[in-house]
């Protein structure tokens, strides 16, 4: 009886599947990466069409009197995540309802994979914000021993242990609109998986945290490490 019901708990505790035979997936962010290529850009509005059907931008971009050729500043900077557990990383949502984005000619397989955050330094209040759906979820590249199963090029997503998906600087919505943001110092915060759609192994490494200075043409990123909060 006593086996029983130790086997009882361990059941429960394992949320009644297997994930405490076959692990779980434990992604976490490369802040180095990020503090490497960061930088500011402006672009006119007609080159963001794609992205404002996204909601990549910030809500004032969204005013009626807002024009084609009037521009936003970009807040830019990669992003390299990997899984580090012992589980694939597989989208939030079945195959059947990923969403099809017509502009990209890509599907999104989760609402958002990425969400970035800029804080007052001083006050830690949230002064802009962007979000990243999932691009494609795929395994960019592996470690020495890892080979990549989930590619965008034959409609798999997902994200293998061992393996680094990897989003460049230049693609849409890998940025926060800061068009409306006064210089001044700054926290980034990126968050993966931010609102826990799919369940690691451990949370505590999901965010990346950077100080910036901001002078209103330039961008100065120093000091990103991965943080708990």
């Amino acid at each position: 009886c006593i086996l029983i019901l130790i086997l009882c708990i361990f059941v429960y505790f394992c949320n009644k599947t297997l994930q405490c035979f076959i692990g779980l997936p434990d992604l976490v962010g490369d802040p180095y990466y990020i503090q490497a290529s960061a930088y500011v850009q402006s672009i006119p509005m007609y080159n963001l069409r794609c992205a404002a059907e996204e909601n990549c931008l910030a809500s004032t971009a969204y005013s009626s009197s807002v024009r084609d050729y009037d521009t936003r500043m970009l807040l830019r900077f990669p992003q390299r995540v990997k899984n580090q557990g012992t589980s694939d990383f597989l989208p939030s949502r079945p195959r059947y309802s990923w969403e099809w984005h017509s502009c990209h000619q890509h599907y999104h397989s989760m609402d958002e994979f990425s969400h970035y955050d800029l804080l007052e330094s001083s006050s830690q209040r949230r002064v802009a914000e962007g979000h990243k759906a999932s691009f494609c979820l795929e395994d960019t590249s592996c470690d020495y021993g890892y080979y990549r199963r989930y590619a965008c090029t034959s409609h798999t997503q997902g994200l293998s242990p061992g393996c680094y998906d990897t989003y460049n600087a230049d693609i849409d919505c890998q940025w926060i609109d800061i068009t409306d943001v006064k210089p001044g110092n700054y926290i980034l915060k990126v968050s993966i998986n931010p609102s826990y759609q799919v369940p690691e192994s451990d949370y505590s490494n999901n965010n990346v945290h950077c100080d910036v200075r901001y002078t209103g043409n330039y961008v100065y990123v120093s000091g990103c490490h991965i943080s708990q909060y």
